[in-house]
């Protein structure tokens, strides 16, 4: 993991709840090693998830592949010429972090907000630690 990829694992998702608004979905699951869970918000229609499959989940500060910042815009980029991270993943989204609260012994707890759509995740401190900056990119892939 480079210093732009800030967060990586892979979740079960546990549970669906789509009951609230008409294309978004509620997913909650838990890490491979169960010390982390995670509730996130994605739209169903973009990105399909059924409960009992498995996500790769990665959390990082830039889409470039050599971990720079961007100088231009991600929609900015020339898809023919330009590779990013988020070519390698079925679903990206850019979002704020906005909220930290330390937990039981070890653990953090962390709020993103993409827009409206939310992501929480409660692992262990040491994990979760690189994501206390303010703006991250989340990647998807099945």
């Amino acid at each position: 993991m480079t210093d732009s990829q800030l967060y990586e694992d892979n979740f079960h998702i546990t549970g669906l709840d789509n009951a609230k608004y008409d294309r978004v979905t509620r997913l909650t699951g838990s890490s491979t090693d169960n010390q982390t869970t995670m509730t996130l918000d994605i739209n169903h229609e973009l990105f399909p998830v059924e409960s009992g499959e498995s996500l790769q989940m990665l959390l990082a500060s830039t889409l470039n592949l050599d971990g720079t910042k961007e100088e231009k815009g991600w929609r900015e980029l020339d898809s023919s010429t330009e590779t990013t991270l988020a070519d390698m993943y079925d679903y990206v989204m850019h979002g704020k972090v906005y909220r930290f609260e330390e937990g039981d012994g070890d653990h953090i707890k962390v709020y993103i907000s993409f827009g409206g759509l939310l992501l929480f995740i409660d692992g262990p401190y040491k994990k979760l630690t690189p994501l206390r900056i303010d703006y991250v990119y989340l990647l998807l892939k099945k």
